[in-house]
């Protein structure tokens, strides 16, 4: 009965037969496990097909590069002036300013011009080279694969199979499971695109929004790569991956419940049930098998995908140069994130973690760029880096390109209750990772 109602429902819409919707479902959705989720060994290295690509491309074509980063660089420098987003507030102008900024360094960098101490190591050599680089090919490179992971059924069929439990977790509507989880194995830009999207139809109140914007918009699993690289936890990324996304939504299910997100305003309308005479596998399935069938053509998607991820490639790169540089700066030379730290230190100090008010402060980094935490603890023994690396995602804010996004959207939220939320998951990130770090070291994982 399944199968006829499917077959009658492709066929005449899209000539699109059964076979060649199921071909897409299956087919596209295995290509994307395979490959952001399958270690390959390539000459004594192993890792996945993406890192071995974009590290292939690094060595081989580096002046291409360093061009592309340059491009791309420029292009995230001016649009906010072109466009005229630099206006929307002061949080946006700051970060508009800082990407010119950002530009300015990596050219200078280029042409060895500036203070020493900016060329120490661990600075400005290793953002652009261990940062800036991998992330101008990861991010475009893994934009093209989330198009089998994301485009071809594979989340909405996952989504429905999590109504039950979306609500009574996270207090938002089953079908938030498919923005949650296309916000996590995506981008935060694109996560918060949507999320604001169905806020602004009407399909999610201000506190659900602000649970989905805060609690699931998390950097991309390209970018991820990125951590792990920098971190030596390629070996361990599927640990990596699926622990930082168990943490990122077990936080999220506690912050759900404290103070800001608790009191912001929800009224809305209560989840719709099943079709009638179908299963919740059933219901799973034909979602998944309908959105093979009326999702654009492979190239279309590819390349409407790929534009996408450039585009946030672009306005990513001066940001994280900028912000890192000042940040790294800030760690070396000021006691700002010592102070920062303290409020992160009892928890380090309690798991009886190696060294707990530096990881604390390298942790509270990650609120100016949650890249920080992972440059500042990469010479750190493997509990230390797999706690930094999971933090530094499931923590989802970041002043250098996360908050400032979740303000452009038309969400109503505050900056000041924004860092609040950043503390809290924080806080909550490092009781949760600290126990797995341990016990996956003890049981020979890490």
């Amino acid at each position: 009965m399944m199968a006829d109602q499917i077959s009658l429902s492709v066929a005449p819409a899209h000539t699109r037969t059964l076979a060649g919707t199921l071909a897409r479902l299956l087919g596209y959705s295995l290509i994307g496990l395979v490959l952001f989720f399958l270690p390959v060994d390539i000459a004594g290295k192993s890792t996945i097909l993406l890192d071995h690509a974009a590290s292939y491309l690094l060595k081989e074509t580096r002046p291409l590069v360093i061009g592309i980063a340059l491009v791309l660089m420029g292009y995230g420098a001016i649009h906010p002036w072109v466009s005229g987003t630099w206006r929307h507030n002061a949080v946006t102008m700051t970060f508009s300013v800082l990407k010119v900024l950002g530009l300015a360094i990596g050219i200078a960098y280029l042409f060895k011009v500036g203070p020493e101490a900016v060329y120490a190591p661990g600075m400005l050599p290793f953002l652009f080279e261990k940062l800036v680089l991998p992330l101008s090919l990861i991010v475009p490179l893994g934009s093209l694969a989330l198009v089998f992971l994301i485009g071809f059924g594979l989340l909405e069929l996952i989504g429905v199979l999590m109504q039950p439990v979306m609500r009574p977790i996270w207090r938002t509507p089953g079908k938030s499971a498919i923005d949650a989880v296309a916000s996590f194995v995506g981008s935060y830009s694109v996560g918060l695109l949507i999320t604001s999207r169905m806020y602004s139809q009407g399909h999610y109140t201000q506190r659900e929004a602000a649970i989905i914007a805060t609690g699931f918009s998390t950097v991309s699993a390209p970018f991820m790569v990125i951590v792990a690289k920098t971190l030596d936890l390629m070996p361990a990324w599927n640990l990596y991956f699926w622990g930082s996304m168990a943490v990122t939504f077990a936080v999220t299910a506690v912050s759900a419940r404290l103070y800001p997100l608790s009191h912001q305003p929800s009224e809305g309308q209560p989840d719709p049930e099943l079709p009638p005479g179908q299963s919740r596998v059933q219901a799973a399935w034909y979602a998944g098998v309908t959105q093979a069938r009326s999702a654009p053509a492979l190239s279309a998607t590819l390349r409407d995908t790929f534009a996408d991820g450039v585009r946030m490639t672009a306005a990513i790169l001066p940001s994280i140069l900028a912000v890192g540089l000042l940040g790294l700066l800030a760690a070396k030379y000021t006691p700002l994130f010592d102070l920062i730290g303290l409020l992160l230190y009892p928890v380090t100090w309690v798991f009886g973690l190696a060294e707990p008010m530096t990881v604390a402060r390298a942790i509270a980094a990650g609120l100016a760029e949650m890249f920080l935490p992972a440059m500042l603890l990469k010479d750190a023994d493997v509990v230390v880096r797999f706690v930094a690396a999971t933090v530094s995602v499931s923590s989802v804010l970041f002043l250098s390109a996360s908050i400032p996004c979740v303000l452009a959207t038309r969400i109503p939220m505050r900056l000041r209750d924004l860092l609040v939320i950043w503390l809290q998951r924080t806080v909550l990130s490092l009781v949760f990772t600290i126990p797995l770090a341990q016990l996956a070291h003890h049981q020979g994982w890490l």
